[in-house]
C-alpha cells in the first residue's frame, strides 16, 4: 500500500546518508575521537585543537546514535507491516496493512459490523491470517409446514439449509416472488460446490450449468411460473434441490337438493277416508360457491363464498275428505261367493262384483300404493283399517286373495260406505 513504500523509502534514505557521512569523516578524526574518548577524564582547560576534536566527536556520535535510531525504527516498521487475506462476504483481497488488530483493519476499510454480523479471527492481526467477515441477512423459511423469518449469514442455500437442519425434519427456504416478470428471489446462491435440480411437474431436471440463482437455473430450464406459484429450496439427499409446487385457486359452484315439505288439509268435498292430492311437491335447489386452492392437484384449503337457496321447494298439499260417506244397503238375495274366494265375515259380502271395485280403486293391481303413501292394494286400505279387520303387515304386500276377503270383511261391518266414490260398483 502506498503508505508503506513512503516509510520504507524514508528510513533507507536516512540510513544511506548516515553511512555515506560516516564513511567521509578523515581517518585522523576518527583516531582522536577515540583517543580522546579514552583521556575523557584528564582535568584541565582542553587546547583548541581538542575542543575541535570533541565537537566532531559529538556529531559523530549524534551521527551513529541518528543511525542506530533510524535502524531500529526500520525493524519496527519491519515488524508493524504484515500481509492478510479480508474475505467479506465471499469477495476476497489481499491487503497490506500496520494495524496491530482485526478492529483496526475492519476500520481501515469502512467495515462496520451490526450485533448478527461475524468476523474471525478476533483481538490482535497476525501476518498472512484470512480474516472472515459474514454479514448477517433474513430468510424466509418452513420448518415442518410453519413459515418464519430467520437471521444467517451463510452464503449459499447448502450452507444455510445445513445451518437450520436442527429447526425440523423439513426445512425449506422460501423463495420471494420479485416484482419484475414474477422471477423467484432468494438471495442465496444455490450450491459452491454441490449439485442442485429442480424438481417441478413430478419431475426432477439438474440445474444446468452456470446457473447459481434460483431465477437463472429456472429460466435455463424455460420454466414459466403462474403468479400463485410457490417456490422453495430443500436438502434432498445431499443435493440441493429448487422444489416448484403448482397452485390453482379457483371458485367451484357445486347445487344440492332441497326436499319438500307434505302439507294436509281437509276438504269438505271428499268422503271421509278418501284423499287428493292437490299440489305436487317440487324439491329446491341449494347453491355453494367455494372457493378451493389445489397444490400440484391435490385440495389444500377449501373456503366458502356463498351458500343460499337458488330454487325454493315448492310443499306437496294432499286434500284429506270429511264428508260423511253414504249408507248403502244391503241386496236381498246376495250372490253366491266365486270359487276360490273365502267368505270371510258372512255370506252377505262374498256374491257382490269386487272385481268391479278392485278396478275402480286400484285399477285391479294388488300391490299399488297411493301418491301419498297412506293407501295399499286393491281395495286402497289404510294400515289402521287393515290392521282393524285383523290384517298384518302392508295390504299391498298381501296376496289377491287375501285382500278381497279382508274386504269383505270390512264390508260386513261397515257396508259399502267404505269405498265411498267405487262402492256402488259393488252392485253393478
Amino acid at each position: 500500500m502506498p503508505g508503506t513504500v513512503v516509510v520504507w523509502n524514508h528510513v533507507t534514505s536516512l540510513l544511506r546518508r548516515a553511512r555515506t557521512r560516516l564513511a567521509a569523516t578523515p581517518a585522523a578524526l576518527r583516531t582522536r575521537v577515540v583517543r580522546n574518548t579514552t583521556d575523557a577524564g584528564s582535568p584541565g582547560t582542553e587546547p583548541d585543537g581538542d575542543r575541535r576534536s570533541r565537537r566532531g566527536r559529538v556529531r559523530l556520535v549524534g551521527a551513529a546514535t541518528a543511525v542506530v535510531v533510524l535502524a531500529t525504527g526500520g525493524v519496527a516498521v519491519a515488524d508493524a507491516h504484515k500481509t492478510v487475506t479480508l474475505d467479506v462476504d465471499g469477495v476476497t483481497t489481499t491487503v497490506s496493512t500496520f494495524s496491530g488488530s482485526v478492529d483496526g483493519l475492519l476500520a481501515e476499510h469502512d467495515l462496520e459490523l451490526g450485533s448478527r454480523d461475524t468476523v474471525s479471527p478476533t483481538g490482535a492481526l497476525q501476518d498472512g491470517v484470512d480474516v472472515v467477515v459474514r454479514h448477517a441477512h433474513q430468510v424466509t423459511i418452513t420448518a415442518d409446514g410453519a413459515e418464519q423469518t430467520v437471521w444467517t449469514t451463510a452464503l449459499t442455500a447448502d450452507e444455510a439449509l445445513t445451518m437450520l437442519a436442527t429447526r425440523g425434519d423439513d426445512v425449506r427456504l422460501v423463495a420471494s416472488r420479485s416484482a419484475e416478470g414474477g422471477r423467484p428471489d432468494l438471495s442465496l446462491d444455490l450450491t459452491l460446490d454441490g449439485a442442485a435440480a429442480v424438481q417441478i411437474d413430478g419431475a426432477t431436471h439438474p440445474v444446468p450449468d452456470g446457473s447459481t440463482t434460483v431465477a437463472e437455473a429456472l429460466d435455463a430450464l424455460g420454466i414459466t411460473l403462474q403468479p400463485l406459484d410457490r417456490v422453495s429450496v430443500q436438502d434432498a439427499g445431499g443435493t440441493v434441490t429448487v422444489v416448484v409446487n403448482r397452485v390453482v385457486v379457483q371458485d367451484v359452484t357445486t347445487t344440492h337438493e332441497v326436499p319438500f315439505n307434505a302439507v294436509e288439509q281437509q276438504d269438505a268435498s271428499l268422503y271421509e277416508g278418501t284423499s287428493k292430492v292437490t299440489t305436487a311437491g317440487v324439491v329446491g335447489v341449494r347453491t355453494v360457491v367455494d372457493r378451493v386452492t389445489t397444490v400440484d392437484g391435490q385440495e389444500t384449503a377449501r373456503e366458502t363464498l356463498s351458500d343460499s337457496v337458488t330454487q325454493a321447494p315448492v310443499d306437496q298439499v294432499t286434500n284429506v275428505g270429511t264428508k260423511k260417506k253414504p249408507v248403502v244397503t244391503k241386496p236381498s238375495t246376495p250372490a253366491a261367493p266365486s270359487a276360490g274366494t273365502p267368505a270371510v265375515g258372512g255370506g252377505d259380502a262374498a256374491g257382490l262384483n269386487w272385481a268391479a271395485l278392485a278396478a275402480c280403486e286400484s285399477g285391479g293391481n294388488p300391490s299399488i300404493v297411493s301418491a301419498s303413501g297412506k293407501y295399499h292394494g286393491l281395495y286402497q286400505f289404510s294400515v289402521a283399517t287393515w290392521n282393524a279387520v285383523g290384517g298384518a303387515g302392508l295390504p299391498s304386500q298381501a296376496s289377491a286373495e287375501e285382500q278381497t276377503a279382508r274386504a269383505q270383511m270390512l264390508y260386513n261391518r261397515s257396508g259399502a260406505g267404505q269405498w265411498p266414490h267405487c262402492g256402488p260398483r259393488l252392485f253393478g
